[in-house]
């Protein structure tokens, strides 16, 4: 037993050094200004210095934060008063809602902007506007996320005991939902919108076909910065799996001390 556990440990070890090498060849590569021989040479901080001096990278850094924000936001809201009907009202119905959400696990990112464009574009209305195509566009990618992630935190708090535990002291049934279910499942939701943040930080094809490079974000500032100097966009890539990692560690941590607390609570 002993020996299969060290041998799986060794392979984990393995895969996560091999893994882990782009990325520790991009970070060696943005810290040196030549590497022409073996070894690189002249080491220098001029990248980083000249992308966090640059109002274009710090613009798209805000813009991909905007526009993390905004669909998350939306894609909560939805989901919540979904499972407010279908979980009160409609249970039968609550296997279609979940269906419909999980279509866009199977939905290319190409497939769906080309479908926005052709339905949209000609649209006058506020619908017809590139920037709230590429929101609706967001909110589709990540709602199978934001869905799974609810759905498990309210099955979790056995929602519907605490909503008749509620009206039989005099709450309504809305009022129950949202000051006591959606505070019991808050750290799911938050797991489910860092999920969601990683997802919308590194897209490049839906902003890319939906708003060209308008609405610049970090990842098309990373490809236009890849045809002008290779060890900027080698440390805009570091910067990127930077914010990544951190967004991972949040959700690793999250998810860990929301298992802990459960097995506390049994």
């Amino acid at each position: 037993m002993k020996k299969r556990s060290t041998g799986s440990v060794i392979i984990i070890l393995l895969i996560l050094v091999w893994l882990l090498i782009p990325l520790v060849v991009s970070i060696i590569y943005s810290l040196f200004e030549n590497w022409t021989g073996i070894a690189p040479q002249g080491f220098s901080l001029r990248a980083y210095a000249t992308i966090f001096s640059d109002p274009a990278f710090l613009a798209a850094l805000g813009r991909t934060v905007l526009i993390c924000i905004v669909p998350i936001l939306l894609t909560i809201l939805l989901v919540l008063l979904a499972l407010f009907v279908t979980s009160l009202f409609f249970p039968k119905l609550e296997r279609l809602v979940q269906i419909i959400c999980m279509i866009p696990y199977t939905i290319q990112g190409v497939i769906l902007s080309v479908s926005i464009l052709s339905m949209y574009v000609a649209n006058k209305t506020f619908l017809g506007n590139r920037l709230v195509m590429l929101i609706g566009a967001y909110c589709i990618i990540i709602l199978p996320y934001i869905y799974q992630g609810i759905r498990n935190g309210m099955r979790a708090v056995n929602m519907p005991v605490l909503i008749e535990a509620a009206e039989m002291l005099g709450a309504t049934r809305i009022y129950a939902y949202f000051r006591i279910i959606v505070p019991n499942i808050i750290s799911a939701v938050v797991v489910s919108s860092l999920l969601a943040v990683g997802i919308i930080f590194g897209d490049y094809v839906l902003v890319r076909n939906l708003d060209g490079s308008a609405f610049q974000n970090i990842q098309i500032y990373l490809y236009q910065a890849m045809k002008s100097d290779s060890m900027k966009s080698s440390a805009v890539f570091v910067v990127i799996m930077a914010v990544t990692f951190t967004i991972s560690a949040i959700v690793l941590y999250l998810q860990s001390r929301q298992g802990k607390h459960g097995k506390d609570a049994k």
